[in-house]
């Protein structure tokens, strides 16, 4: 292509909208008696009653020895589809490295409000294992402190409850059935083949509880010898006295809660993988944006890490941000930090916050923050020390630092732990505001750090501490072509909402430029099949951060929509104007008034905008856009943002 212009104009309409991610599984509307629910890829999904969730999702999984998710091939699959009752069958095969499994699933949707999902599955190969077999998602929203019986595989019965705060191991354990009532619902599941028990998967920012198959106590991974059969089946069975509150207009409503504001926490930017310096040119566009901290990670038990850490804070210097130093030690700490602390002192330069990680644990030892977090106050008076962990809230919740030494609590969050698909990362973003109250429930009164967030995975927290270097040219794990598309705006919009409502003290983003960057920068894409961006694009996402950090005087306004995972929205206000951004999160068109009185302009990031805006980092305030009145509705394309002024 001769021009950023002519090459997106041509990029196609799935790219545009969520990169090379494939989100076009056919969605199949289906009903069990008075159950309603959907089925998507081999997998259940939303069992509702009326306007209740009963079941987030029912599906089955496959975890090879690492707890990788080996994603299944389908086929065979044949449909028997009634008014009130549904009969599927498929075929699946597992194939990954020396995984070769094959499944014959059968799901029966009963008129008396029953589902039975069940398979026969055999190894072709010997290979090793951590999961095989059916996982049951119940939601937060409806769930959270309600009671639940366990019945036990001796059956005896316990009565236990789903946490509140987030649940940093197993709270139900030893599974056969359980039992609960939600708005006056009866539920019941029942399990066979295998013992389940239940982890809270917002320790992951899922949103969800989850019940799996084979207890964690048991040795894994584990050996699965060619020919090894499987069997398992689930059913859920929903009992209903009363007629179920009717669905209903699928009408959105948007809502403010202005009873109180919040203050606007510390945004901030992650400094490029890329191995090339940022240029002049680069450095211009991120000016633009005024990041409150830039984060450098450095590796102080590499020889190297010096000349990593000049070319950052020369970085640093030049945007004149703020520093946010993610420190890795070894063992020899002391020593390390006095090296450090030697070259930043030459260097004239006060970091903001210092996040203190060791190559060796998942979390901040206490002992080396004990040793570490005096050392550098004495050099640097006045700086703020995080300890947590560089991993998952699993980790930091599972290891909650004791330390007195300690200012902030820190980790970081991605959406991918479990699951990839477009609907779960949607689905997962509320379970960013569930982190951080379940820090704030134990933070003992020091502050809430988060970084980074990330949309994909950084790297693999079973069996790696930090970011590995990636080797070849082969397309990195790290990097996700959502970044450069509708979707990964709108993700960003969403998780900016519910982490900016959740009062942390900070929060960094990202990186600068590149492929897990907020522009392309100076150099096209080093993986231009796998993620389509081309010299100088400017991401969607990029404008929200050039919105949001346009009013950082404002404060945050709490608000709510009806349906969250179609439509949500951000609002900040100074009292007297809002600022708002809504993210159309589906592939359907939707319309929504906009909650406060007045006249506003609104300009929409869609597909037919996308192009100009991907050349123009000053889009925004070149779109002309649409004047409305509060009480029109603004029409929201497929995976669009409107700002509105």
């Amino acid at each position: 292509m001769s021009s950023l212009s002519e090459f997106t104009s041509k990029l196609g309409m799935k790219t545009i909208l969520h990169g090379n991610h494939d989100d076009n599984n056919r969605k199949m509307n289906l009903h069990a008696g008075r159950l309603s629910l959907v089925y998507e890829n081999g997998n259940l999904r939303n069992i509702s009653i009326g306007n209740c969730e009963v079941i987030r999702m029912i599906y089955p999984a496959v975890r090879d020895k690492e707890w990788l998710t080996v994603y299944p091939v389908i086929s065979e699959e044949i449909f028997d589809l009634h008014s009130g009752s549904f009969c599927i069958k498929y075929t699946c095969k597992y194939i990954l490295g020396s995984i070769n499994f094959s499944a014959r699933y059968s799901i029966e949707g009963c008129q008396d409000n029953t589902i039975i999902f069940s398979f026969e599955g055999e190894a072709l190969s010997t290979f090793e294992k951590n999961r095989i077999g059916f996982c049951v998602l119940h939601p937060v929203e409806g769930y959270s402190g309600n009671e639940c019986l366990i019945v036990h595989h001796d059956n005896s019965v316990e009565k236990c409850k789903f946490p509140v705060y987030i649940s940093p191991h197993q709270p139900f354990t030893d599974i056969t059935s359980m039992n609960w009532i939600v708005d006056e619902i009866e539920c019941k599941l029942n399990f066979f083949g295998d013992i389940f028990e239940t982890e809270d998967q917002r320790n992951w920012t899922d949103a969800s509880y989850k019940t799996y198959c084979t207890p964690l106590i048991l040795p894994f991974p584990a050996i699965l010898n060619k020919g090894d059969k499987i069997n398992q089946r689930v059913e859920l069975r929903v009992i209903t006295k009363t007629e179920p509150e009717k669905t209903g207009n699928n009408n959105i409503v948007l809502t403010n809660n202005p009873e109180k504001t919040l203050p606007f926490p510390k945004i901030g930017i992650g400094s490029s993988s890329r191995k090339k310096p940022l240029s002049e040119k680069e450095i211009k566009i991120l000016k633009s944006l005024p990041f409150d901290h830039y984060r450098i990670d450095l590796y102080l038990f590499n020889e190297d890490w010096k000349r990593k850490a000049d070319i950052a804070v020369n970085e640093a210097l030049k945007l004149e941000y703020s520093v946010e130093f993610a420190l890795f030690f070894d063992d020899n700490s002391e020593t390390l930090a006095t090296e450090f602390t030697r070259w930043l002192l030459a260097k004239k330069i006060k970091p903001a916050i210092i996040c203190l990680f060791h190559r060796s644990y998942q979390f901040t030892p206490d002992s080396l923050t004990d040793k570490i977090s005096p050392l550098l106050k004495s050099a640097f008076p006045g700086i703020t020390i995080a300890s947590g962990t560089n991993a998952n809230f699993a980790q930091l919740n599972r290891n909650r630092p004791g330390s007195v030494h300690s200012d902030y609590l820190c980790y970081s969050i991605h959406p991918q732990e479990h699951a990839s698909d477009n609907s779960s990362l949607i689905e997962n973003l509320q379970a960013q505001r569930y982190t951080v109250e379940g820090t704030s429930n134990f933070a003992e009164g020091r502050g809430i750090w988060i970084s980074p967030v990330t949309i994909q995975r950084r790297f693999n927290a079973n069996i790696e501490n930090y970011e590995p270097q990636t080797k070849g040219d082969i397309f990195p794990p790290q990097v996700d072509s959502r970044q450069m598309s509708l979707f990964g705006a709108c993700w960003t919009a969403g998780s900016l909402k519910y982490l900016m409502e959740s009062e942390p003290e900070g929060v960094t983003f990202f990186e600068t430029v590149g492929e897990r960057g907020i522009f392309q920068g100076d150099y096209p894409s080093c993986w231009p099949s796998d993620f389509q961006s081309v010299e100088g694009m400017i991401f969607p996402l990029f404008h929200i951060f050039r919105f949001v950090l346009k009013y950082k005087s404002y404060k945050i306004i709490r608000s709510k929509s009806s349906h969250p995972l179609k439509v949500d929205l951000l609002n900040l206000s100074d009292g007297k104007s809002h600022k708002i951004i809504i993210a159309n999160f589906s592939s359907e068109p939707q319309e929504v008034l906009i909650p406060c009185n007045g006249e506003y302009t609104v300009k929409q990031l869609n597909n037919k905008s996308f192009a100009e805006a991907a050349q123009d980092l000053d889009w925004i305030e070149n779109s002309s856009g649409t004047t409305i009145k509060s009480e029109e509705k603004v029409h929201l394309a497929p995976f669009s943002v409107s700002f509105i002024e």
